[in-house]
């Protein structure tokens, strides 16, 4: 959030990346013809959000809604259907970046139609989310920096250190992306809860052809 906050409103595109799982759960919904509404993360305004604007709530994973920050539930998301997503990252940092310009949802899964989208000789911010300690503190995402060197790989123009680091980690692991996903400490996590299909979702590279914006409320 800070990285939004500080570099937001000198970027000409926001990408957001949150491969476990939100950025890859808009993918996966985009690609279906479906959209998807951001909201914040265990806000009780949810529900009648949800409703005033003809969606459905997706809940958590394993609650048993239909829908959920499992990528793996919109996999037969029905074309046209508005999904009101919260998480506490991806979903949060668009709704932040939003204020502040042109935001996209990148991930492995559609890495290169995003650098591709957001590739206008502008000034590109990557955000990768990371996850959140049980005080609510920034816990690094190795799966974040890896989606986001995969994206930043294919972007022309001179890059800063810090992206440069991202490409050289997702060229280090490109040819074991699932390997090294499934055993980081987000995919272990969702492995244990019995998500497996979900990792192996997210670390699927380039099978998507999505680049999808948010326009203030959705993206699609």
């Amino acid at each position: 959030m800070a990285g939004v906050e500080h570099l937001g409103t000198s970027a000409d595109v926001v990408v957001i990346v949150d491969v476990l799982s939100f950025t890859t759960c808009v993918d996966v919904a985009v690609g279906r013809g479906a959209r998807v509404l951001p909201y914040r993360f265990k806000d009780e305004s949810a529900e009648v959000f949800a409703q005033l604007n003809g969606a459905v709530l997706a809940g958590g994973r394993g609650s048993g809604s239909e829908y959920s920050l499992s990528p793996a539930s919109l996999l037969h998301v029905p074309e046209g259907t508005k999904v009101v997503l919260p998480s506490p990252n991806g979903a949060m940092l668009t709704l932040a970046a939003g204020k502040k310009g042109y935001v996209l949802a990148g991930s492995l899964r559609n890495a290169t139609a995003v650098a591709h989208a957001a590739d206008g000789g502008g000034k590109i911010l990557i955000i990768p989310a990371g996850e959140r300690w049980g005080d609510h503190s920034l816990r690094p995402g190795i799966e974040d920096l890896i989606g986001a060197g995969a994206i930043i790989r294919n972007l022309r123009g001179s890059k800063s250190p810090e992206a440069e680091i991202a490409v050289a980690t997702f060229e280090r692991v490109e040819r074991n992306l699932q390997e090294y996903l499934r055993h980081c400490a987000s995919g272990r996590e969702l492995v244990e809860r019995g998500f497996e299909k979900d990792v192996h979702m997210a670390a699927s590279l380039d099978i998507s052809t999505m680049a999808p914006s948010f326009d203030g409320m959705t993206f699609g």
